[in-house]
């Protein structure tokens, strides 16, 4: 799907056709709309198509008086089960043009909802380099607003494990780990395309722009150092439950171990007593009373040694 958007009267308005200070929003197109568009704007047809390969690296290219800039975008999971991620990323490719700018992605995003639905502030089509740094001062905020969210889900499930050691809830804090491994992946190549835009020698920036970048690059690292704050009390609590688990399962064996050598007890009398041989007590009235009560008291005096031990 392609739309084609232009500032009209301060509003973002719909148009039919590519002019100057346009933005065209790729979103999961097919290979005759990508054909097409390359042939209309003179993009290169793989400027048009890596940001599509949700595997595509962060990166900066130009070509053909194309940039292509692609950044890593957080996404959220709506159809969340047990065995999913609960948030990934995704590549947007940002491809700025002396006249227009033109924006691909495999899927709807929150990124660039807000900026169709004019949720931006300052977003102004014909500054095409400030929206290209807007958006990726957007994305390090929807990443750290993500990463809260995640952080507010190990709490969650941390306390759901100190009542029931369950193995779905170890499976989304797997999952949660996972979040955060693509986190920290795809914060460090943004990173890395943001150092390079800091530089100047790709994009001329004036003095309010290169001040947004800053800013971005703050709220950037900000997101790694949470990213990596997050991962490590992770690790450690999943590497806590798991000690935990294990020792319950060690205290489960001993109590049994305790149970089965007690019951010995009764069970050793009885197939002595069992054998067909001359034995005492046997002629006596009350011998099964007797070797019940003998059993009784050695099991009990057995259950009394292993309490004094602290082995039950």
């Amino acid at each position: 799907m392609i739309t084609i958007y232009k500032s009209i009267d301060g509003k973002l308005t719909t148009v039919d056709r590519i002019e100057d200070n346009t933005w065209v929003n790729v979103i999961r197109p097919n290979e005759r709309e990508l054909q097409e568009l390359s042939e209309e704007t003179g993009i290169p047809i793989d400027f048009l198509a890596d940001p599509l390969d949700i595997d595509e690296r962060a990166r900066i290219e130009m070509e053909n008086g194309a940039l292509l800039v692609v950044l890593h975008t957080p996404v959220r999971n709506e159809e969340e089960d047990m065995d999913d991620v609960p948030f990934t990323t995704l590549p947007v490719g940002v491809i700025i043009k002396d006249r227009f700018i033109v924006t691909v992605c495999l899927k709807p995003n929150d990124i660039i909802e807000h900026f169709a639905l004019s949720r931006v502030k300052n977003f102004r089509l014909h500054d095409r380099s400030r929206f290209a740094i807007q958006l990726f001062h957007h994305t390090a905020v929807l990443f750290l607003k993500h990463l809260k969210e995640i952080n507010r889900k190990t709490n969650q499930l941390e306390t759901e494990l100190h009542k029931s050691m369950r193995n779905e809830v170890l499976i989304k804090l797997l999952n949660i780990e996972k979040s955060l491994v693509y986190f920290m992946t795809s914060v460090r190549a943004n990173e890395i395309i943001m150092t390079r835009l800091q530089r100047g020698d790709i994009i001329d920036l004036n003095e309010v722009e290169k001040d947004l970048l800053e800013d971005t690059v703050t709220e950037n690292l900000q997101a790694i150092h949470m990213t990596k704050i997050y991962s490590n009390i992770l690790s450690g609590m999943m590497d806590a439950f798991a000690s935990v688990i294990s020792n319950n399962l060690n205290v489960v064996m001993k109590f049994l171990t305790a149970v089965t050598i007690i019951l010995q007890i009764p069970i050793l009398i009885a197939s002595v007593y069992g054998m067909n041989i001359e034995l005492p007590l046997q002629h006596n009235l009350y011998a099964f009373t007797i070797l019940g009560g003998c059993s009784i008291i050695l099991s009990l005096f057995g259950v009394w040694i292993f309490i004094k031990k602290k082995w039950i």
